[in-house]
């Protein structure tokens, strides 16, 4: 059973920065697509960035040039560095993995990690 752990949310100031990790556990997701999604209060949750095992991104428009996704193989783990962060950046992060494909999320997501941006 995979298992998805973020860590790394919080409060941060407008224009400020934070670096979202998310851990995998139960199988190897070396040549998983792993992705960063968000979900704001009545909204439905988006795609915020992706990569592939071989180290391809994918990200959303509102994020490029502002938002980082990287992966370490070795330890299972995905991060997402956010800078010049927005309070429309506001909401919370999900962690996403199990397809081989940019084509949609896969079935295993993290319990999520708040991000809070004060203007």
């Amino acid at each position: 059973q995979v298992q998805l752990v973020e860590s790394g949310g919080g409060l941060v100031q407008a224009g400020g920065s934070l670096r979202l990790s998310c851990a995998a556990s139960g199988s190897t997701l070396s040549d998983n697509v792993m992705g960063w999604y968000r979900q704001a209060p009545g909204k439905q949750r988006e795609l915020v960035a992706s990569i592939s095992g071989d180290g391809s991104a994918n990200y959303a428009d509102s994020v490029k040039d502002r938002f980082t996704i990287s992966r370490d193989n070795a330890k299972s783990t995905v991060f997402l560095q956010m800078t010049r962060l927005q309070p429309e950046d506001t909401a919370v992060y999900f962690c996403n993995a199990g397809r081989m494909s940019f084509l949609g999320p896969g079935p295993y997501w993290g319990q999520g990690t708040q991000v809070t941006v004060s203007s």
